[in-house]
């Protein structure tokens, strides 16, 4: 029977994480995406519905190899818990963590989360550009600077409803407060990575860097 001495010797002495290019692919594009839209860039603008398009395409990428990727990277790796991401944190505040070979079970929690949370300000965000793409975009904005507004008067229809006006409203106040809840998640990621990174004595940034650290890939 493993006791807390023997669990915190395994977690201290176990291999990195393995992490497959796809997975590392997706975790730093959507990263660097979220921080992008959120620091650099203004709603609506060409960039900032180019990076939303990007999302959402790593988004899809990522769930589908939830299901389709190796061992480590499927959504039965790593199943939502609150009961066991509780018992997790407690036995890292104890400083005894267990080593898992996927995502911890409080690690696990956060990844759904900040899924589910990235799915609203997508489709949100997709609502409010009436689902145009980058092209759409810089071809509306180059028509507006041109001084010819024929299109965006076509493509309104005229005066829109109260009902439809406070849809709109709505729906931006979701995404707002959406994309925050991102960066709040973000935030207690990164906290918890350096936390957990200090009980296990090693680098949790480094497989997602590399992956196999042992191997360099």
């Amino acid at each position: 029977m493993a006791t807390p001495r023997t669990l915190a010797s395994t977690a201290v002495g176990a291999s990195p994480s393995l992490w497959d290019p796809v997975v590392r692919l997706t975790h730093w594009g959507i990263a660097a995406s979220v921080l992008t839209n959120a620091v650099l860039d203004e709603g609506g603008s060409l960039l900032h519905v180019s990076v939303g398009w990007i999302v959402m395409a790593l988004l899809v990428l990522r769930l589908v190899w939830g299901v389709l990727g190796p061992a480590e990277a499927r959504f039965s790796a790593f199943p939502p818990n609150p009961v066991t991401a509780v018992r997790h944190l407690r036995q890292l505040v104890a400083g005894r963590v267990r080593h898992y070979p996927s995502h911890n079970p409080a690690g696990a929690l956060m990844a759904y989360a900040f899924w589910a949370t990235l799915a609203v300000v997508t489709a949100s965000g997709l609502y409010l550009t009436g689902g145009a793409t980058p092209m759409q975009v810089a071809e509306e904005k180059a028509a507006v600077a041109s001084g010819d507004w024929s299109a965006l008067i076509a493509e309104g229809g005229g005066e829109s409803s109260e009902e439809d006006k406070s849809l709109r409203h709505t729906v931006e106040e979701v995404h707002e407060v959406a994309a925050n809840l991102l960066l709040l998640l973000a935030a207690l990621h990164i906290a918890g990575v350096i936390v957990e990174g200090r009980v296990l004595r090693r680098s949790l940034v480094r497989p997602m860097l590399l992956g196999d650290v042992r191997r360099g890939k």
